[in-house]
């Protein structure tokens, strides 16, 4: 059996970081080449640990390379973040962020005989052009999209909570590792096209780089 696409993902952007090609987004991001690979590291060993941390009314499951880490990364980027206003893009992208997977997922079915993908790949997709949408600057696109993708599971659970009705919630699980990557990755990636577009518009007319493209 073939290696998950988050973890193809994954190796592929740390064999980009080993060799210096992603330097200047991640100093964008304000994050080392050790920190960045220290993360995908954790995030790629912990999806061999998971976790049962209810079982009634609503059974709760964890993995952790897929929830946890994910969880603490989003928290310590808004944390570390220099400014108050990009502090509240970062959370409102996530929020927003959730809020759209978790809408999509009442929308497609994996059952359907028409879905020719996965669903956790167009969440993933969808998540990765809002958070970059709603966050704008690179780290605010990263948290949105890391942290969409769990807040989608944990809007899911309140769901089943509040209806009563039994089901498994498996945060970062059955796919939602994969769409965490793609999400991160897609967003980082779509601010920095659009950053590097506006800083080559800017340019010929004498000017700077815009403040959100180099965040």
């Amino acid at each position: 059996m073939g290696l998950p696409i988050g973890t193809v993902i994954l190796i592929i952007v740390a064999i980009l970081i080993f060799f210096g090609v992603l330097h200047r987004v991640l100093d964008r991001m304000r994050l080392t080449d050790r920190a960045a690979l220290a993360i995908i590291v954790a995030m790629a060993a912990g999806t061999f640990v998971d976790f049962t941390l209810l079982r009634t009314p609503v059974t709760v499951r964890v993995n952790v390379g897929g929830g946890i880490i994910p969880v603490i990364v989003a928290v310590w980027l808004i944390g570390t973040a220099d400014e108050t206003h990009e502090k509240a893009r970062a959370i409102m992208s996530a929020i927003v962020t959730g809020a759209v997977v978790w809408g999509l997922s009442k929308v497609l079915s994996p059952e359907e005989q028409w879905m020719r993908v996965t669903p956790m790949l167009i969440y993933g997709i969808a998540a990765g052009i809002i958070a970059a949408l709603a966050g704008r600057s690179r780290r605010a696109a990263f948290v949105g999209g890391l942290g969409g993708i769990v807040l989608a599971d944990i809007f899911h659970w309140i769901e089943l909570a509040v209806m009563r009705i039994p089901g498994t919630v498996f945060f970062g699980g059955a796919g939602a590792f994969d769409a965490a990557v793609i999400s991160s990755i897609l967003a980082v990636g779509l601010v920095e096209v659009v950053g590097e577009a506006r800083e080559k518009a800017v340019k010929p007319r004498g000017g700077g780089s815009d403040e959100n493209a180099g965040q």
